[in-house]
C-alpha cells in the first residue's frame, strides 16, 4: 500500500489536569451547575475538603472534556454507570453531534491529579498516581501481583526504585481493569506485564476471560513525580496516537503528539 493510501491513524486523547489549574470558587459553581444527582450526592458524601475537591475538579473535568469531544454541552451530558461502577456517556436519541457515533472515556484521579481519556472506538482505561505518596501498604499491593510481576519488584533497590516499579505495575493493571469495566472484580495476579528497565510494556498475559482481543499501553510521566498508564484497545495493525493536553480545557491548546506503541503479546 503506498503512503497516500495509508489509512489515517487513529487518535487517543488523554487530558491531565492539576487541581491549581482551576480555583475553588470556579470549580464551585461548575459543579453546582454541571454536575448530575448521583454526582452531588456523592460529593457530599467527602469528609475531608482536599477529597471532596479532587472529586468536584475531576468531574467538572470529564464534563468539559465531553462537550469539547463530542458537542453535548456539559449540563446535558448523560452518564450512567455499571454495576461496578464504571461510566458510560449515554448517547443521545438522535446520536452525537460531533465527530462519529462511538465514544468511550475513563478518568482517574490521585494526589491532587486528574487525568481523563478519550477514544473513538473500543474501550480505553486511564490510572494515575503520584510517586512521593509514601509506602502506603506497597507490601500488601505487590502480593496481588503475579508471581513473576513479585520477583521483578523485588529486584530493585529498596526506596524509590522499586516504589516506581509498584506503582508502574499498579497503574498499568488498574489502566487494563478499568478499560474492561471490572474494577477489583479481575485479580491482579490472574494478568501479567513484563515491562523495560525505563519505561514501556514489553510483554502482556491476559487473563483467560479476554479471548482475541488486542491492547496497547502507554506509559507516561506528564509531570515529574507523577506516573499515568494507559490501555486501549486496537486492531493489531491499526496506528495509534496519542495527544496529552495539560490544564483544564478552556481551550484547544496545542497538544503533545506520541505513537502509541503496537500491540504486545504474551510475557
Amino acid at each position: 500500500m503506498s503512503a497516500a493510501a495509508q489509512p489515517a491513524a487513529r487518535t487517543v486523547r488523554l487530558w491531565f489536569c492539576p487541581d491549581e489549574e482551576l480555583g475553588p470558587e470556579v470549580a464551585a459553581v461548575l459543579g453546582e451547575h454541571w454536575l448530575d444527582d448521583h454526582e452531588r450526592r456523592t460529593l457530599e458524601q467527602f469528609l475531608f475538603d482536599r477529597d471532596r475537591r479532587q472529586y468536584l475538579l475531576s468531574h467538572v473535568l470529564v464534563r468539559r472534556v465531553l462537550a469539547l469531544e463530542c458537542g453535548v454541552p456539559e449540563k446535558e451530558a448523560d452518564i450512567w454507570r455499571s454495576s461496578r461502577g464504571r461510566p458510560f456517556l449515554r448517547r443521545p436519541a438522535g446520536g452525537l453531534p460531533r465527530d462519529g457515533a462511538e465514544l468511550d472515556f475513563n478518568l482517574s484521579h490521585a494526589g491532587g491529579h486528574s487525568a481523563v481519556g478519550v477514544v473513538r472506538r473500543h474501550r480505553i482505561g486511564v490510572d494515575v498516581e503520584r510517586l512521593d505518596r509514601g509506602d502506603q501498604g506497597f507490601d500488601t499491593i505487590v502480593q496481588t501481583f503475579a508471581r513473576g510481576e513479585q520477583d521483578w519488584v523485588a529486584r530493585a533497590a529498596p526506596g524509590r526504585d522499586r516504589d516506581q516499579r509498584v506503582l508502574r505495575l499498579w497503574t498499568l493493571k488498574e489502566a487494563y481493569t478499568k478499560a474492561r469495566g471490572m474494577g477489583l472484580g479481575l485479580p491482579f495476579d490472574s494478568f501479567s506485564f513484563r515491562l523495560a528497565e525505563d519505561r514501556g510494556v514489553l510483554g502482556f498475559r491476559p487473563p483467560d476471560d479476554d479471548h482475541g482481543r488486542r491492547w496497547r499501553f502507554l506509559e507516561l510521566e506528564p509531570v515529574p513525580g507523577v506516573l499515568a498508564a494507559v490501555a486501549v484497545m486496537a486492531e493489531e495493525n491499526e496506528e495509534l496516537v496519542l495527544e496529552l493536553r495539560h490544564g483544564f480545557p478552556w481551550s484547544r491548546q496545542a497538544p503533545r503528539t506520541l505513537s502509541v506503541p503496537e500491540c504486545v503479546g504474551s510475557g
